[in-house]
């Protein structure tokens, strides 16, 4: 079950084919101050059981009261994934028993869901692009946490985490291969941290995804587009709290796999939820699917149904910040960027805002480079997000600068980044400090190339035979010059010289 098949929608089986075919389920949490119903806080790194409330324990009389600040940001998410906000929900009750679920239920929002119906344009690894429809967008209340790992002979509920705000974000089958799993996370991810309504922090659980996967044979899943009909699809397995994309992309891979060894060998697949081990690299049967009926869902008695109204939505939709679908198609025809380069500023909002500042009155394509590049290597080899990146634009900006303006050039720019990016001052002083500036005296420049023409005179002829022998040349003149000669005025003097 070793085969990558991380970009293709077809797995080559024993006996032909096999299509794949996913259906996420998100989990984000609501990035706010307080719980879903409850006014404990909301933080990571608290000690246990240090932010609940008699709400969120589950004692009796205890009443929830809806925080109108989560409901502001379900509504944000939702028209940000172009969906229909609906005017009217409601809050249920999901009856089951868990150690870590003091009130015996969760609440959540199962017939009537505060989104309805959107759609997600994701950028596919080619430089495609893909839509995948969103079936809903509801608010429920997180679990606690188990911890198995403090006594060989008991566990330990921390309910820090219970009653905290997430929104469950609920996709179509539309996604058809690990590949496209993976860029349809990150999109969503980067739309709610845009918005602002999640931190999109998956070391911590703050965002992840349960993976629905299932396979069929070719031309099944065209039957299911055409008709609606499920029983075209094969009986899909659900993967439960998938936290990195590398472990979305493994987890698909080779579920997938297993579910057509077993169809191959006769079996028939179990409707069931599994957990991925990463440490193994495969999935694991966690439990039978229930179905709906065994969680005896029924509308939450202590909530009134949630009534909004559409001037306060309109409010909401008037204050949203540019999206990455809109910032990559500005980026493209304001700067001349091509596609891809939009599309790798756009994955980090704090990148793009870097780019746009450095940006003013320079080369944009240029200033991308190095901020894609260099200024992103650096940080990553620092272990820092862009976020955290204490360069100021204005130093790529002069860098570029004294590219365009040949004081420098690109060899040299990479020396003169490595001492700004070291703390010794802005570009300018770098190259000023160092002498680093680019020789453009064509005098001096000629003597070096007649120094070097008069010591090889037998590679100075052979050039007219073998004109890609001028980079030898090319390359002496530099080192001569400590890598300071403009590179153009090296080229047309040498041709000069050589007779080229």
């Amino acid at each position: 079950m070793t085969d990558t098949v991380s970009n293709t929608k077809t797995i080559q089986g024993r006996t032909g084919p096999w299509e794949l075919v996913m259906g996420l389920e998100i989990h984000a949490q609501v990035a706010s101050k307080a719980k879903l119903f409850s006014g404990a806080a909301v933080g990571f790194g608290a000690g246990p059981n240090e932010q609940v409330s008699l709400v969120d324990a589950g004692f009796p009389g205890m009443l929830p009261t809806l925080n109108k600040h989560c409901v502001e940001q379900a509504v944000k998410s939702g028209l940000g994934l172009k969906a229909q906000i609906n005017l009217r929900s409601q809050f249920d009750r999901k009856n089951y028993f868990y150690p870590d679920l003091p009130t015996g239920y969760q609440i959540s929002q199962l017939f009537y869901p505060i989104v309805g119906e959107g759609v997600v344009e994701v950028e596919a690894e080619d430089g495609s692009f893909f839509n995948v429809g969103i079936e809903r967008l509801h608010l429920e209340q997180d679990a606690g946490k188990l911890i198995h790992d403090l006594s060989p002979t008991e566990s330990f509920v921390d309910l820090n985490r219970a009653g905290t705000a997430l929104m469950e974000i609920v996709s179509r089958p539309d996604i058809r291969s690990p590949d496209e799993a993976v860029a349809y996370v990150k999109k969503i991810r980067t739309i709610l941290m845009y918005l602002g309504t999640c931190d999109g922090d998956m070391e911590k659980g703050n965002l992840r995804a349960d993976v629905n996967v299932s396979v069929c044979r070719p031309g099944q899943y065209e039957k299911f587009k055409a008709t609606g009909d499920f029983s075209h699809l094969g009986t899909r397995c659900e993967i439960k709290n998938v936290n990195s994309f590398r472990f979305i992309s493994q987890a698909i891979q080779y579920e997938a796999r297993r579910q057509i060894e077993i169809l191959e060998d006769g079996g028939k697949i179990d409707q069931e939820t599994r957990l991925y081990d990463p440490t193994a690299g495969e999935t694991r049967s966690m439990r039978s699917k229930e179905e709906a009926m065994d969680y005896r869902y029924f509308p939450d008695p202590d909530l009134l149904p949630l009534e909004l109204e559409q001037a306060w939505i309109d409010e909401i939709k008037a204050g949203l910040p540019e999206l990455p679908d809109e910032k990559r198609r500005r980026l493209m025809s304001q700067y001349g960027l091509s596609q891809y380069d939009a599309v790798v500023l756009i994955s980090d909002q704090a990148k793009a805002d870097y780019f746009e500042q450095a940006a003013k009155g320079r080369d944009a394509k240029l200033v991308s480079n190095w901020v894609t590049n260099e200024v992103s290597a650096r940080l990553a080899a620092d272990g820092k997000d862009f976020s955290e990146n204490t360069l100021p634009a204005a130093h790529v900006a002069q860098l570029v600068e004294l590219i365009e303006t040949n004081v420098i050039s690109s060899k040299i720019a990479k020396e003169v980044f490595d001492h700004v990016w070291n703390g010794e001052g802005s570009p300018a002083e770098v190259v000023e400090k160092h002498g680093l500036k680019q020789v453009t005296d064509t005098g001096a420049i000629e003597k070096a190339v007649d120094d070097i023409i008069a010591a090889n005179p037998d590679k100075a002829a052979a050039v007219a035979e073998k004109p890609q022998a001028l980079g030898w040349f090319v390359g002496q003149v530099m080192k001569a010059t400590g890598g300071k000669a403009n590179p153009a005025a090296v080229n047309d003097i040498l041709k000069a010289k050589l007779g080229l």
